[in-house]
This record gives structure tokens, C-alpha cells and sequence, in this order.
């Protein structure tokens, strides 16, 4: 490579500064792997950035009582225990409410940035980038005030009439948040310096990857909530349940290997959790339809200044009776069945969550193997860190929000309400007249109610 610079430098007038730039460029590519000539598997490994590794904090007590246990049966019980402690805290959060479930989304949406920016910030902390950290979290600032401001402006209508300035933001809501980004943007720019032009944009480029793959799902998380917190509990369920059936299954009958990426997953604990969520999900579809607080739309009450959850269930959470096809009558001697049909969506969702969920985990497998790491951090003893429960989660959010936006959603009064409680008076009053005149027309408003009104 330096005999190919020094050829190439004759004759340009400009060369001092060419090589210069170029020199600067390669200090930064000596520090990624994969960019060298010539590179064998042992050279990417020597030349990938280390980063320390995640300290064991696994609570005394828990390593006294498994002290006579084998390291694999002393994980076995740790994450056990852990995850029965998890699940016992999400159900709490569940009975307290659905703005105690979007604190949690935003806090989980936090610490989960904080574990991938802070990888990125170990690896090259030696470059020591200037602004690094305070853009990032800059940036995670403007998406949230985005994201939030547009879920505001949706379900809480009524709440923006009544307050002038937040009529205002609404208002100019798109604006404000482009004008915020750009200011992070023109902060970037003059914060590059020469020799790490490079390298600030594989940061700048980390940051907004992180964003995409963590700010977003956690807003679409939201907005499933809002349909009905049996769109948001159910899908988390599942991913729970097919986490913890994969892992059992694998743990006591695994032999075969399913992926490189993830050498302990095995096609027995694939395909044992596939079956064990598919009928989890069932049953448990079944108990929550039965309840109008998971079922019903999340709403604001502008009177009372509390989220409402009190409604009529839609079709979709009423007992419904299904003929089964002639093949099944004749094995369990059942002409019908009386379910009902978010069961059936039910299925869908957990086949996704068995079959096509697996592949965030795998993703987040590759991107730790890339940097050496075992775990995105050590925040929860036996899993790991947030980000290591999360992995799946995010794209089973992204499946749900794009499922009902396709088979579920209808046109939704509520939110047609509110979008125009925010027009202008004189707006109000020409849809008032053109819904009448439509009514009028279907036969749907008697000309006695007409005269009365």
C-alpha cells in the first residue's frame, strides 16, 4: 500500500495534501477489521477492537445456594429464577395501568440506546471523538419528541383544544422536529476533525442505525397499545413464552444445531417451541378476550384527565361459532366450535413469534459475535443485558403494527373525533352539514328528526 501511494503521488500539485488526507483515512481503517489485504480469520480476530468484558453480578445469595451445582445447571436455575422474577414484575406493571406501560416502553427504549451506543463508545473510546455521546443522546432526544409529539397529536385531541400552547406544537409539530435535527446535524458537521473523518461517520451512522432499529419499534410498541393492551400484552407474551420453551426444550433434548451465529440453539428447542407457543397463545387469547379492560381501545378522557379502557368489544373479541372442515369433524366428532376470532389471529401471531422472531435474536448474535461480546451489557444476572431480552420483541412489534394496520384496523370514530375537535369552527360546521346531507340522502335521518333538530 505505500509503494502504490508513493507511485501515485508524482505529478499532482496537490499530493502533500492527498497523501495526508489518505494517511488520516488509514488510521482510521487500521481500527476495523475486514479492511486489510490479505486478511485471514486469524488476522480480523487480532485486529477487532476488544471490549471489556461483562462483569458477573449475579446476587450473592443466589451463588451460595447453587455453589454445589455444575456451571450449567447453576445458569439453568439463575435465568430461571430471573425470568420468573421478570414475569411476576410485568403483570404488576400490567394491573397498574397503561401509562405505567408506556414509562416502562420509554425507559426500556432508553437503556436499551445506552447499551449499543455504549459498545460503540468502548470499542473506539482511544479515538476519544469529540461530541460522540452528547449527539447521541441529542439525536434520541429529537426522534423521541417526534414520536411522541405525533401520538399526542393523534389520540389526545381533546387534551390539545383545551391547552393553547399545545395547540401551537401540534400545529407546527413536523417543523419544530426537523428544525431540532438539523441543529444536531449542523453540530456533527463542525465537529469532524481531520483525522477521524471516517470514523465520526461510522459513529454518526452507528447512531442513527440504533435509532431505527430501537426508537422506532419502541414508538410502534406504543401505538399497538393504544388499539388494546391485548395487542400489546399477547405479542410480548408469545415472544416470553417461545424464549422460555426454545431454551427448555433445548436445554433437555437439543442435539442438532440450528444456526452458526448461535451455536446453542438447536432445531429441538426451534421446533418444541414453535408447538409449546402456538398452543400458549391459544389459551391465553382466550382468557384476555374475555375482559374489557384488555380489549377495549386505550382512549383519553379529557373529563377525568385518565386513560379510559370501557367499551363494547368489538366482533373480534365476541364468541363466534365455526363450522370445522369435514376432515376434523370425522377425527373429534365436533361439527362446530365456538372461539373467539382474535384466537384465530392468535395463531398468526405466535406462528410469527415461533418462526420468524428467532431472527432478531440471531441478528443480535452476529452483531455481539462481530465485537467479541457475550451480552450487550450485565444488568440482569443469567440474560444478560435489556437489550438481550429485547432483541425479538422489536421486530415481533413491528409485525403486530403492520398486522392490524392490514387485517384488523378499521376507520376508527375516536380518532376521527378527535382530529376534528381540532379544525376550525367553521370547518366543524361543513363537515356537520355534509355528513347530514349524506345521511339524508341514505334514508338514515327522518325528516322529523331533521325538523326537531
Amino acid at each position: 500500500m505505500t509503494e502504490l501511494r508513493r507511485r501515485g503521488g508524482g505529478g499532482d500539485p496537490d499530493s502533500t495534501e492527498n497523501i495526508s488526507d489518505k494517511e488520516a483515512d488509514g488510521d482510521d481503517r487500521l481500527a476495523f477489521p475486514g479492511e486489510g489485504e490479505g486478511e485471514t480469520e486469524g488476522d480480523s480476530k487480532a485486529d477487532t477492537p476488544d471490549v471489556p468484558p461483562s462483569a458477573d453480578n449475579t446476587p450473592q445469595c443466589l451463588n451460595k445456594a447453587l455453589e454445589g451445582l455444575s456451571s450449567r445447571w447453576k445458569n439453568w436455575w439463575i435465568r430461571g429464577i430471573l425470568s420468573l422474577t421478570m414475569i411476576i414484575g410485568f403483570f404488576l406493571i400490567i394491573y397498574l395501568g397503561p401509562i405505567m406501560l408506556i414509562l416502562v416502553v420509554m425507559g426500556v427504549q432508553i437503556k436499551c440506546f445506552h447499551e449499543i451506543i455504549t459498545i460503540g463508545y468502548r470499542v473506539y473510546h482511544s479515538y476519544d471523538l469529540p461530541w460522540f455521546r452528547t449527539l447521541s443522546w441529542y439525536f434520541l432526544i429529537c426522534v423521541n419528541y417526534f414520536f411522541y409529539g405525533e401520538t399526542v397529536a393523534d389520540y389526545f385531541g381533546a387534551l390539545v383544544q383545551r391547552e393553547e400552547p399545545l395547540q401551537f406544537l401540534v400545529r407546527y409539530h413536523r417543523f419544530i422536529s426537523f428544525a431540532l435535527y438539523l441543529a444536531g446535524f449542523c453540530m456533527f458537521v463542525l465537529s469532524l476533525v481531520k483525522k477521524h473523518y471516517r470514523l465520526q461517520f461510522y459513529m454518526f451512522a452507528w447512531t442513527h442505525v440504533t435509532l431505527l432499529i430501537v426508537v422506532t419499534q419502541s414508538h410502534l410498541v406504543i401505538q399497538n397499545l393504544f388499539e388494546g393492551m391485548i395487542w400489546f400484552i399477547v405479542p410480548i407474551s408469545i415472544v416470553i413464552c417461545n424464549d422460555i420453551m426454545a431454551y427448555l426444550f433445548g436445554f433437555f433434548f437439543g442435539r442438532t444445531p440450528l444456526i452458526k451465529l448461535s451455536p446453542k440453539k438447536t432445531w429441538e428447542g426451534f421446533i418444541g417451541g414453535f408447538f409449546a407457543t402456538v398452543v400458549f397463545s391459544f389459551f391465553f387469547a382466550y382468557l384476555l378476550s374475555q375482559y374489557q379492560y384488555f380489549v377495549c381501545p386505550v382512549e383519553y378522557n379529557s373529563e377525568t384527565n385518565r386513560f379510559a379502557v370501557e367499551c363494547e368489544p368489538s366482533n373480534l373479541f365476541m364468541i363466534q361459532e365455526y363450522t370445522l372442515p369435514a376432515v376434523v369433524q370425522n377425527a373429534v366428532r365436533w361439527k362446530t366450535v365456538n372461539l373467539y376470532p382474535f384466537q384465530i389471529h392468535s395463531i398468526a401471531l405466535s406462528s410469527f413469534a415461533s418462526l420468524i422472531g428467532p431472527f432478531g435474536g440471531f441478528f443480535a448474535s452476529g452483531f455481539k459475535r462481530a465485537f467479541k461480546i457475550k451480552d450487550f451489557a450485565d444488568t440482569i444476572p443469567g440474560h444478560g443485558g435489556i437489550m438481550d431480552r429485547f432483541d425479538c420483541q422489536y421486530l415481533m412489534a413491528t409485525f403486530v403494527h403492520v398486522y392490524i394496520a392490514s387485517f384488523i384496523r378499521g376507520p376508527n370514530p375516536s380518532k376521527v373525533l378527535q382530529q376534528l375537535l381540532v379544525l376550525q369552527p367553521e370547518q366543524q360546521l361543513s363537515i356537520f352539514n355534509t355528513l347530514r346531507n349524506h345521511l339524508r340522502e341514505k334514508g338514515m335521518l327522518p325528516p322529523a328528526v331533521e325538523e326537531a333538530q
